[in-house]
């Protein structure tokens, strides 16, 4: 290589000047975002434990069931709580992609989620107001956590819908599976 060569390169860029893409992670992509989405995939391992405290009492006896019940409640709230730290412009499959591009389907789920959630809560601070006894009273703040999680997710899903529904769209901007099809 000749000097003139050598000195004509350019400069290699450093890394703190690369653009990072959102939609790839990595080491040189440590976005707010993608550690959300990263810290996301918790739901999944707390979803496990509530599952376990579920079945504990088919295993081992009803003893200690509402205890069991209340940690299942506990653990599947924070589970779904962490499920709203997502990315809310991916979908997770295509019925869920489905869903939120459907402008009545995706209204329907949100109203869905909307009782679900504010059903779990009033649920849970009437039977924690109204319970004579501390097992029954656990388990309505079991109800409530859930509640609370629940919320987690339908600002996700708000997020989620008025990202992918086709309504408020460009015809040019169709997912690429509905390319292939028109």
């Amino acid at each position: 290589m000749t000097a003139d060569r050598a000195l004509a390169r350019p400069a290699a860029k450093s890394i703190s000047s690369r653009k990072a893409d959102p939609r790839k992670a990595g080491p040189g992509n440590v976005s707010p975002r993608n550690v959300f989405q990263i810290v996301s995939y918790l739901q999944y391992p707390l979803m496990l434990v509530a599952l376990a405290y579920a079945a504990k009492p088919a295993v081992t006896g009803l003893d200690g069931i509402l205890d069991d019940a209340n940690y299942a409640l506990l653990y599947m709230g924070i589970g779904i709580g962490l499920s709203s730290l997502q990315d809310p412009t991916r979908t997770q499959n295509e019925i869920s992609r489905k869903v939120w591009q459907n402008p009545r389907k995706g209204m329907l789920m949100l109203w869905i989620l909307a009782l679900y959630a504010f059903g779990m809560i009033a649920a849970g601070l009437l039977g924690s107001y109204l319970s004579s006894t501390s097992a029954i009273h656990q388990l309505s703040l079991g109800l409530f956590s859930v509640g609370l999680g629940m919320i987690g997710l339908l600002k996700t899903a708000i997020e989620m819908f008025e990202h992918h529904r086709l309504d408020k769209k460009p015809a040019d901007a169709l997912h690429p599976a509905q390319e292939k099809e028109a």
